[in-house]
């Protein structure tokens, strides 16, 4: 099973977009996907089109030392199910404050379902749900805007699960990044993603998200850009982002096959990636 948990310490970067098409991506390739919003602010909750959800049907139940994964509803999307969050998570935090308490998720997942995917979508900070993210999962995939604040939390970011892996979960790889909002026309993107490319070298992915009014719209029904603009240059780049990252973090699970390029209409977006089952 693919574990994936997608952060950056600054806000802004594309994350929750990053995870809710990714998720889209994948699900439509046949993954069984499973998205956890572990942001209190519960961002992802309501671009997936989602209320905010009874306490005891939310992602704070898996801290609750009675539940585990395999016992609390989760929500159908198109592609992928949701565990949604709750604006309790908040209050709940202030008495998550011993050093066990990064180990919640980690258990309470280990007997997920049948899902062949599970991806966590975090706050822009490092709170004890962002660590129980990492804790729990095997990849890290850190969406950066070519920008310097961006790059800066990303950089945090990727300092931050190395610790973790040194620490606390020694089976987490070191992270990806996957550069969005790119603009190709302005010098400074072209600099950062030369700075980090240089630095960091194969951690950062080829694939790029680049600057989509497909991707700027929230559609009340939750909709993500494969169902509403499956032609669209954000469902190309989100497509060929997930393709190259299950090269990269589950190779064995995918057969070789050829990326769509951006400009080839005739195609559907998601069709570079292997439909399993």
């Amino acid at each position: 099973m693919i574990v994936l948990a997608i952060c950056n310490h600054k806000g802004g970067t594309g994350k929750t977009t990053s995870t809710i098409n990714l998720a889209a991506a994948l699900g439509l390739s046949g993954y069984r996907t499973l998205v956890i919003d572990l942001d209190p602010q519960s961002f992802l909750t309501r671009m997936v089109g989602l209320p905010e959800p009874p306490v005891e049907a939310s992602s704070l139940m898996l801290f609750d030392p009675e539940r585990t994964l395999k016992d609390l509803p989760v929500q159908q999307r198109t592609a992928f199910d949701v565990l949604p969050s709750s604006s309790m998570l908040s209050k709940a935090m202030r008495k998550l404050n011993k050093p066990t308490d990064v180990l919640w998720v980690k258990e309470a997942i280990e007997d997920a379902p049948d899902y062949d995917a599970i991806l966590f979508d975090t706050a822009a900070a490092i709170t004890v749900y962002s660590l129980n993210a990492l804790v729990a999962s095997r990849h890290v995939l850190i969406p950066v805007m070519p920008e310097y604040q961006p790059i800066l939390g990303g950089e945090q970011t990727f300092q931050t699960a190395m610790m973790v892996r040194e620490k606390l979960n020694p089976t987490l790889h070191p992270p990806h990044f996957l550069f969005t909002m790119v603009d190709a026309r302005k010098r400074n993107h072209r600099a950062y993603r030369q700075y980090l490319r240089g630095r960091y070298g194969d951690r950062v992915m080829n694939a790029i998200i680049r600057t989509s009014t497909s991707l700027s719209v929230t559609h009340d029904d939750g909709s993500t850009v494969f169902e509403h603009a499956p032609h669209s240059r954000g469902a190309h780049d989100y497509a060929n982002a997930a393709d190259e990252l299950l090269r990269l973090i589950a190779p064995e699970q995918l057969a070789e096959t050829p990326r769509i390029e951006p400009d080839d209409p005739s195609r559907g977006p998601w069709k570079s990636i292997t439909h399993l089952g």
